[in-house]
């Protein structure tokens, strides 16, 4: 009788279970390691994984798996028009058609039409430089700041500084002002037809655009499907400028997958904005963002359109100490506010009251929020404006107290430097106070 081997083929065994082992293990790493897409290139058109327009067929950057970390090098929303020694006469000169230049779009694996593509904010690494600007036409107060104004930014993770407004320390309070994914085609078929709707009747569109549109051989003046691309200026049910200074590191952004993996991206980061965004741009920069995904399958029925989910993220946004205005929607008889132009002038023209108006309650607080900043911390109106740009709330006081909405304005007083010499001297006052208080007590014994 053969005597069996039993040691080499239980070594043999073991051998073959730890090559799988390390072949699994290998693998499991390789697929959580970052997928890094960095900025190649001066501009948007210089760089492969960058594009300015939305529409089903543009091909992804790269492909993630679930839970893999995605960095992405992002450009600023002017696709860089803009740098430290910039002056206003840059604002006149920058080209509109090159906002917003996104970074992917990035295929996730395993999403499908029909999921959900929650996607969690890791990390915001800023530039160095940001800027904020009045561009003529543009912005929530339009019709009284018609001249172009510019405030250039030094960033780090602290706080932001201008030369162009002293007087103010912005907190560093990162989002990416731009994130979504791509459109299906149904849901580009419905932008494009209620935005050529309202565009027809007079009210703001942004109708397609193929001059300076990327990628060009799909959305460019010679591209095969130029009509049928879309700006990527307003938010709409796939996400993209949506501007929401909430969606803060930490949150998760929850979007409904229009096309076989999502099609994910991000641009226009804000170094810090308050809500309104009222000038038209917050502290805009280019910035490193790293982000999450996970696949909810199935749930694109119940969101249809974004939505987001944190923990305690909100609470570093509240001020330490403010100040506030209010806004109900009233008007001097006679004007009809830039807002309601495209409607019907003939009844709102002669009223002094609008029934249930957020807008002209939120004009009405932010025309009342600048004149606060000018009246009380020496800015000007234009500094103002940019001020109430990057730092102060409009929020909804309520909705039911017919006709009138109300609207508040909120500013945070310790963004402004004497605020923070009155902090010091205070605190310097009670020291010196409580080493008097000390001496006299030791001369008393």
């Amino acid at each position: 009788m053969k005597k069996k081997n039993w040691p080499l083929r239980w070594l043999g065994f073991a051998l073959t279970m730890l090559l799988v082992f390390v072949s699994a293990t290998a693998v499991q790493s390789h697929a959580h390691e970052p997928l890094v897409i960095e900025r190649t290139g001066e501009f948007c058109v210089d760089d492969p994984a960058c594009f300015n327009r939305y529409h089903p067929d543009i091909p992804a950057a790269a492909t993630a798996t679930p839970g893999q970390s995605i960095v992405l090098g992002t450009r600023d929303a002017f696709d860089g028009a803009f740098g430290p020694g910039s002056i206003p006469e840059d604002v006149v000169a920058a080209d509109l058609a090159l906002v917003h230049p996104m970074t992917g779009p990035i295929y996730i694996e395993g999403a499908k039409r029909g999921d959900v593509l929650a996607v969690t904010i890791e990390d915001i690494e800023p530039d160095p430089y940001g800027y904020t600007v009045i561009a003529p036409g543009f912005g929530f107060l339009r019709d009284l700041f018609p001249d172009p104004y510019i405030a250039n930014w030094s960033l780090d993770r602290t706080a932001a500084v201008s030369a162009e407004i002293p007087q103010v320390n912005i907190p560093f309070a990162p989002f990416a002002g731009s994130l979504g994914v791509l459109p299906g085609d149904p849901e580009l078929e419905a932008f494009l037809t209620r935005e050529a709707e309202l565009a027809e009747v007079g009210g703001i569109a942004l109708t397609p655009l193929p001059t300076g549109a990327i990628p060009a051989d799909l959305c460019g003046p010679e591209g095969i499907d130029k009509e049928r691309c879309v700006r990527t200026i307003p938010p709409r049910e796939n996400g993209g400028n949506m501007d929401v200074k909430q969606m803060q590191v930490g949150t998760t952004v929850l979007f409904p997958c229009f096309v076989d993996g999502c099609g994910l991206f991000a641009g226009d980061v804000h170094y810090a904005q308050g809500d309104g965004e009222v000038s038209g741009t917050a502290i805009e920069m280019g910035a490193t963002v790293t982000v999450s995904t996970q696949i909810r399958e199935g749930l694109g029925a119940q969101v249809k359109a974004p939505q987001f989910e944190g923990g305690d993220q909100l609470k570093a946004l509240a001020p330490d100490e403010f100040y506030a205005t209010t806004g109900i929607p009233i008007k001097k008889a006679g004007e009809i506010p830039p807002y309601h132009t495209y409607l019907n002038s003939e009844i709102l023209e002669p009223l002094s009251n609008l029934s249930e108006d957020l807008t002209l309650a939120a004009r009405n607080a932010l025309i009342d929020m600048v004149d606060y900043l000018v009246n009380n911390h020496g800015l000007t109106r234009e500094q103002a404006y940019v001020v109430a740009s990057v730092a102060a709330d409009l929020r909804i006081g309520q909705l039911v107290d017919v006709p009138n909405y109300m609207v508040s304005a909120i500013i945070p007083l310790t963004i402004f430097n004497e605020s923070i010499e009155a902090d010091t001297s205070q605190t310097l006052f009670q020291e010196i106070t409580a080493e008097v208080e000390e001496v006299i007590k030791d001369v008393v014994q």
